[in-house]
């Protein structure tokens, strides 16, 4: 078969019409296939976009907007305390031994000199008062209270020396100064009384040595007690981000009002970092400060000259002051105060001036808030009623606050529980007063009363309570005290002791 043949053959003729079919068909899925998909893609992109309500944005951003301003309010008032405490210690030299030991040191030895240590520090302060050329910073004792130099750096980078004015460590509160011509903005101070729970709450301050940190977080919790060192302040709680360096900084609402001086964290970690519990002494604890710090550089504290005890079931169910709140004077120091006033052992104490008092801190901050001289009003519990008595303060020494020999009685006794006399392996009939604690020097301790005694009269007559006890203590010893006790199985008097 000739080419001319084979071309006009059948069978090439299917093979081309089946190829013409398979071009045609790939040419129109390419076609559609090249039309549809930026549509898909189009259709797919809409199905997973989300539209962000405008009114939700709104709120975003002017909250946002609002932590903005409270920084820029807050950043310039908030400084960095560089602090150096230099200490000096004796230089050991072992070089001639035993040279040394046998003829002494020789000539040009170094025995006997000391060297020079100097320690770094970094806190935070708040600028807080300005008087001509004099910038007053705010800050905790624990920052700057041992500090031999002192250097305030503010936020635009500028570095002063400065003093310090002065220091309290009860209140863990201090205060430095610096002199410049430039001008700084002083710090807002709001007021800490109307901080609630849930409250906003910015942190600003220099925690690790990060100058000008701004964080966020809420009032955990307000009235806590329980800070470092016997600190006498209730303090703010909160889950603010506080670290090392933050104390002495600002904690300000949502309105860039300072609120609180972040003072210290508590954590369980190695290096003391936060786990969202920081404490803040309360504004309003301090403002009284400011002004004596820089009047005389020390804070005075009002004195009552009571010893205070809070209250367990047993001791409320003995004095009928159940579900009460206040504060039990368990001493009285004679000429006090508080003994001049008429206050005395046993007393519970619920207001001061008409306010109600929440335990015993709460009456330790309120007393020592009030200022020597002034005669305050103090409603006391006694025997199933309130009395109301007239107290003039005076101003705390704590040379006199810690003399026993004038606390009376000097001894803590508490109600013969059936729990008690199990553990004390006592008859269940077995009345009588444990003698709980013995304050040395008191007259309880130079009359011979010990602990583990038991009370069983004063001055002569039969103590069938607790709160027969405080009555017989009120009344009946005004020139004399003695006490009728149980020791073991031994019943004894102690000696009299003239008031």
């Amino acid at each position: 078969m000739n080419l001319t043949q084979k071309l006009s053959s059948k069978n090439l003729f299917v093979f081309n019409l089946v190829l013409i079919g398979v071009i045609f068909g790939f040419s129109l899925a390419f076609l559609s296939f090249s039309c549809s998909t930026p549509q898909a893609k189009k259709a797919k992109a809409e199905e997973n976009s989300v539209t962000i309500p405008q009114d939700a944005l709104a709120v975003a951003e002017g909250l946002q907007t609002a932590f903005r301003s409270v920084a820029n309010k807050v950043l310039p008032s908030v400084v960095e305390l560089k602090t150096v405490s230099i200490r000096r210690q004796q230089v050991p030299n072992f070089n001639g031994i035993p040279w040394e030991f046998f003829f002494g040191p020789r000539e040009g030895s170094p025995n006997g000199q000391e060297r020079e240590y100097r320690s770094q520090g970094l806190g935070s302060g708040i600028i807080v008062r300005r008087d001509g050329e004099t910038y007053y910073v705010l800050t905790n004792n624990h920052v700057v209270g041992d500090a031999n130099e002192i250097v305030v750096a503010v936020n635009d980078g500028k570095e002063y020396p400065a003093e310090l004015v002065g220091k309290d460590e009860r209140k863990d509160l201090a205060m430095v100064s610096f002199k410049t011509t430039d001008v700084h903005p002083l710090a807002v101070l709001g007021n800490s009384d109307e901080v609630r729970v849930g409250d906003w709450a910015i942190a600003v301050g220099n925690p690790l040595g990060f100058m000008s940190s701004v964080t966020m977080g809420i009032v955990s919790a307000v009235g806590r007690t329980g800070g470092p060192g016997n600190n006498i302040n209730d303090f703010i709680q909160t889950d603010t981000s506080i670290n090392q360096g933050n104390s002495g900084g600002a904690l300000v609402n949502i309105r860039g009002e300072v609120i609180a001086i972040n003072t210290w964290i508590a954590s369980n970690s190695s290096n003391g970092g936060s786990v969202g519990l920081g404490f803040a002494i309360p504004i309003n604890n301090a403002k009284r400060s400011i002004d004596e710090f820089i009047s005389s550089g020390q804070i005075s504290y009002g004195w009552l000259g009571v010893s205070l005890t809070d209250l367990d079931k047993d001791i409320a169910q003995a004095l009928g002051i159940q579900g009460k709140r206040g504060a039990l004077a368990a001493q009285v120091f004679l000429d006090s105060p508080a003994d001049k006033g008429g206050i005395r052992p046993g007393d519970f104490i619920t207001q001061i001036n008409g306010k109600d008092i929440r335990d015993v801190n709460h009456l330790t901050r309120e007393v020592g808030e009030l200022k020597p001289g002034v005669t305050a009003k103090f409603t006391v519990f006694r025997d199933a009623k309130s009395v109301d008595m007239q107290v003039r303060i005076e101003a705390r020494n704590d040379a006199v606050a810690a003399e026993n020999k004038k606390l009376w009685p000097g001894v803590y006794v508490v109600p013969l529980t059936d729990t008690l006399r199990s553990n004390l392996q006592l008859d269940k009939n077995v009345q009588g007063l444990y003698v709980a604690q013995i304050l040395n020097e008191t007259p309880a301790a130079i009359i011979g009363l010990q602990r583990g005694d038991r009370i069983t009269g004063v001055n002569g007559e039969s103590v069938k309570d607790l709160a027969s006890f405080y009555r017989l203590l009120r009344e009946k010893t005004t020139s004399e005290l003695w006490f009728a006790f149980m020791r073991g199985d031994s019943p004894l008097e102690t000696l009299k002791f003239k008031r």
